[in-house]
């Protein structure tokens, strides 16, 4: 087992204005390497970076900030630039490129996104309810969206030696997530590791999720309702095991996953593990 909650712990990275903000090094490997500090970056949005944030990010350096957010996601709501970083979108649509995330969640008319009012109206929309239930099934299954992830590793392999990625979505723990999940299994990283850095993410949001759900309860939400919330606020580690799983039954293992589909090859993996283990 790799798994160490003081390591853990010491991932959070000291910023204020972006949250769930995560080194992943210090993650130890199956074959006992350790994966290096200030070279993998997880985290939400930096649309509220501060401006001490910036200069403590460009001071590791930052060198290539990846986005997963679609469009919508970015109105009022842009990263704040790392000077020096290089800006990359790769948007991953959970329902794959069959279907408009946006539409489905009913924002289209909202000019400006924000999570807990999309959230609110999320709870109460059974397309959005069957988002909640699809979503990591979809984005591990749909060819888009393996596509996207696919380009992502294809990133890290050919990022700047001399630098930090920093990759994420809007909370950094849905797509940002799965990412983590990939990097960390081609590193050689245990399931159990995998899942516990994905399980963090719900210490970061708890607060809110029991806030709003209370909120959905208030206006006649019942456990259905609330479990949008859980999915789309928290990280539902649950789901996320079964996703796993499902991924072993029609894959046949991570491994076999990330080289097809995600088309990996031995030299890739090796290109990443001298770059970001020690």
């Amino acid at each position: 087992m790799s798994f160490s909650k003081e390591v853990l712990a010491q991932q959070f990275l000291p910023v204020k204005g972006i949250v769930n903000a995560r080194d992943l090094g210090g993650y130890v490997t199956a074959d006992g390497r350790t994966v290096r500090s200030g070279k993998l970056i997880r985290a939400a949005s930096l649309a509220d970076a501060t401006a001490a944030d910036l200069r403590y990010l460009q001071q590791l350096p930052i060198a290539q900030v990846i986005d997963f957010r679609q469009g919508f996601e970015l109105r009022g709501r842009e990263d704040r630039i790392i000077p020096g970083a290089e800006y990359v979108r790769i948007p991953i649509n959970s329902n794959g490129d069959a279907m408009d995330d946006e539409d489905a969640l009913g924002t289209k008319k909202y000019k400006k996104f924000n999570v807990k009012k999309l959230i609110m109206i999320a709870a109460f929309n059974k397309k959005a309810q069957q988002v909640a239930r699809d979503m990591y099934p979809n984005m591990i299954t749909l060819k888009p969206c393996q596509r996207k992830f696919s380009a992502f590793l294809r990133r890290l392999i050919d990022a700047p030696q001399d630098g930090a990625v920093l990759f994420h979505c809007t909370q950094g723990k849905d797509r940002t997530g799965l990412a983590s999940a990939y990097i960390l299994a081609a590193l050689g990283v245990d399931r159990e590791t995998i899942i516990a850095d994905f399980d963090a993410t719900n210490a970061v949001y708890e607060r809110d999720v029991r806030r709003l759900s209370r909120r959905v309860r208030f206006w006649g939400g019942k456990e259905e309702q609330v479990s949008v919330v859980k999915a789309f606020i928290g990280a539902n580690t649950d789901n996320f095991v079964k996703a796993l799983d499902l991924l072993d039954a029609q894959f046949g293992s991570m491994d076999a996953y990330l080289r097809d589909p995600l088309g990996l090859t031995n030299a890739d993996i090796e290109i990443l593990r001298t770059r970001y283990l020690m």
